[in-house]
């Protein structure tokens, strides 16, 4: 799709038809989805709204008003670059939603789309008293969406945000003062705890790198368009996952909880500690392989945990 007929700017005029328009192509040329949309007319939306500086929620009854010739080719221009680059979106129009909030994102983070979304919106309930939420932990925070989310679920909590990567972190750096959270988010670069104050920590929740070598290898472009560094855990996809189950014991407050996504990977780390209770938790929204153990078992286990570092 290197052109795009001038028939199509003549004939389309209103957002309506852009929308269809454009979901027609995406299905004609197979895009993969799944970072933040799940079907071709979803991301056409997505796209089109974005670009016409309108909401996402956008009435019905304004999907039949005209576009002007440059809105015309602004979004076709976008539509286009999706089919021909083969990127998520969110690395198109620099924006991704994430429990209900806006987040600037590019390359040099993974696209916000974690189901741990649910849980920041019911305030882990019933897992935890918000009342008694003080100090909140985001190991591998990537674009700072968890951080961030938890700093609005819980305004009086502090939340500390970890990453590795210094391109990440200036993402970070950028949704914590698009949020103005500069004074409830602290952002450390760190490998996982290495670098960290000593204090317990309420909620330690992640989503780290959880996916096999071999796995990412062959997942579709869209997925290798963004950082291998945020996706790739070793030969299981579990190294990082040991290594926070390792650690935790030493953050994790008395009455404390840990949250990681591990994905695909999820069978693979019951396999790998068939004793451990982890708790799989299952969303209304889509989305599994998320586990919450409590500070108790974390406590339990840790000798296990150590030993498979």
């Amino acid at each position: 799709m290197n052109t795009i007929s001038p028939d199509v700017i003549t004939t389309l005029s209103s957002i309506r038809d852009y929308i269809r328009w454009g979901a027609s192509r995406f299905a004609e040329h197979q895009l993969f989805l799944g970072h933040g949309t799940v079907t071709p007319l979803d991301e056409a939306a997505a796209i089109v709204l974005h670009t016409l500086h309108q909401p996402y929620d956008l009435a019905d009854a304004y999907l039949d008003s005209v576009l002007t010739l440059p809105e015309r080719q602004a979004v076709l221009e976008l539509i286009k670059r999706r089919i021909i680059e083969r990127k998520p979106s969110a690395y198109l129009t620099h924006e991704a939603i994430f429990a209900g909030l806006s987040f600037y994102v590019d390359e040099r983070v993974l696209v916000p789309r974690s189901p741990i979304a649910e849980l920041i919106e019911e305030r882990f309930e019933p897992w935890v008293d918000e009342e008694q939420v003080f100090n909140i932990l985001d190991l591998c925070t990537g674009s700072a969406c968890i951080a961030i989310a938890c700093a609005y679920a819980f305004p009086d909590a502090q939340v500390d945000a970890v990453e590795l990567s210094e391109d990440a972190l200036a993402v970070a750096q950028i949704n914590v003062e698009k949020h103005d959270l500069a004074e409830q988010v602290d952002l450390y670069q760190s490998d996982l705890f290495a670098d960290l104050p000593a204090k317990p920590y309420d909620i330690i929740v992640s989503n780290p790198p959880y996916v096999a070598i071999s796995e990412w290898e062959s997942l579709p472009a869209e997925f290798h368009a963004e950082p291998e560094m945020g996706f790739t855990g070793g030969d299981s996809g579990l190294d990082l996952v040991i290594r926070i189950l390792a650690d935790a014991k030493h953050y994790l407050a008395e009455q404390g909880i840990l949250i990681v996504e591990v994905g695909s990977s999820a069978q693979t780390l019951q396999d790998l500690f068939p004793s451990v209770p982890f708790q799989w938790l299952e969303f209304e929204r889509g989305g599994d392989g998320v586990f919450l153990l409590t500070a108790d078992q974390v406590n339990d286990f840790h000798s296990l945990f150590a030993s498979a570092v």
